[in-house]
């Protein structure tokens, strides 16, 4: 019985840890993402996100309210990743110079 409540607790704390960020619009390589979560979590989400679509990472465009626009950007297009002001990038995502 107490593995039962242990393991309800727990997957209702990871749901609600889900249900603040969610993507809103994906089209090609741009994402609208709404969330209450800290920004720093917001930017990693959309970090994992375009990686998991097969992209270098995300690269943030503009804020309005709890919706965030990011671009997904390839390490071959020369484009730089931008974090949301006052956050970092991953070091793992950021390209490395040759």
């Amino acid at each position: 019985m107490k593995k039962i409540l242990l393991l309800t607790t727990i997957s209702g704390l990871l749901l609600a840890g889900c249900y603040s960020t969610r993507i809103s619009m994906s089209m090609g390589n741009m994402r609208l993402i709404s969330s209450s979560a800290a920004p720093q979590d917001v930017m990693d989400f959309a970090t994992t996100t375009c990686r998991n679509d097969f992209y270098e990472g995300a690269s943030f465009l503009s804020k309005a309210g709890k919706d965030y626009r990011f671009k997904c950007v390839k390490a071959e297009e020369n484009e730089i990743l931008n974090p949301i002001p006052g956050t970092t990038i991953p070091a793992a995502a950021k390209t490395e110079s040759k």
